[in-house]
């Protein structure tokens, strides 16, 4: 079965079944104080690309073992700055960050971007017009939200790179929510990569990509997986084919509006972390609540 998904985890998985993939660094570690796995990917060669389906580059995967990001866990700090520590992985210490936040406040299960926006830090105006305070300390970040194509009439690709060109940013955050083939990813687990992001293409409605190739800078794709494909997930739940006319559907939780909250803010959470070391958690919440 093909799957459609936009973890790198998952499809490494699904070809490693069936034949060794060379090309590819696989690192695996569990946090126990967090109670996270991280899965460090990286895909090395053109032709191990191929195989994957996933263009060259890292891919740093978070999940929560405990089957949850819930925002009130007792490991949440824990788990937002082990999110920034993993964005640091993939960043060079930029000074002037764009994030981005994709995706359709109005569709539940696509509303992380717009939600992790309105948690981001922004600081680009502080340092520019606000002489009187010391800004020294903090990292210049802008945030815009895109929208999608249908309701802007303009690509969230677009979009970006004509913001980028005129702040010039060091480095583009892409949030987005994703699609995975595994149900127990579904809102507890965390992809990074360094590689940029085709926004819809794990539920075959891919837009123009958001990547170093477009933009002129790195773009570092942040997101959490909210939906399955129901062909996907009928064969891996009950190892059946779905019903005759069902192609196209996808499925998401039942509670997927807490998810995305929850998703959202640890990301948010993460992502100032990451770009705002001289604050801590309780500073940056007490600014973006």
């Amino acid at each position: 079965m093909s799957i459609r998904t936009d973890l790198a985890v998952e499809s490494a998985r699904q070809i490693s079944l069936t034949q060794d993939i060379e090309g590819i660094d696989r690192h695996i570690s569990i946090d126990d104080e967090a109670q996270l796995e991280i899965t460090d990917i990286t895909i090395n060669t053109a032709d191990a690309a191929e195989i994957i389906g996933k263009p060259q580059g890292r891919y740093i995967t978070i999940k929560a073992l405990d089957g949850s990001l819930d925002k009130f866990s007792p490991h949440f700090e824990k788990r937002a700055d082990i999110i920034a520590q993993q964005i640091k992985k993939l960043d060079e210490n930029s000074k002037s960050v764009l994030v981005a936040g994709l995706g359709n406040r109005a569709i539940t299960p696509d509303a992380i971007g717009p939600l992790c926006a309105e948690k981001i830090f922004a600081t680009r105006h502080i340092k520019m017009y606000a002489q009187e305070i010391d800004s020294s300390d903090l990292t210049e970040l802008s945030v815009i939200e895109t929208g999608v194509l249908g309701q802007t009439g303009v690509e969230a690709s677009e979009q970006v790179k004509a913001v980028a060109d005129r702040i010039s940013p060091e480095v583009v955050v892409a949030v987005d929510a994703l699609a995975c083939s595994e149900p127990e990813h579904i809102g507890c687990t965390v992809q990074l990569c360094n590689t940029g992001i085709s926004p819809g293409s794990g539920v075959e409605n891919a837009r123009k990509e958001l990547s170093r190739a477009t933009l002129g800078v790195t773009c570092i794709a942040v997101g959490v997986p909210t939906v399955i494909d129901l062909s996907t997930a009928a064969e891996k739940m009950f190892n059946q084919t779905a019903p005759q006319g069902t192609k196209g559907f996808t499925v998401t939780p039942r509670d997927v509006d807490k998810l995305v909250k929850n998703a959202a803010e640890y990301i948010a959470l993460g992502i100032n972390l990451a770009f705002q070391p001289n604050l801590t958690a309780e500073d940056l919440r007490s600014l973006v609540d």
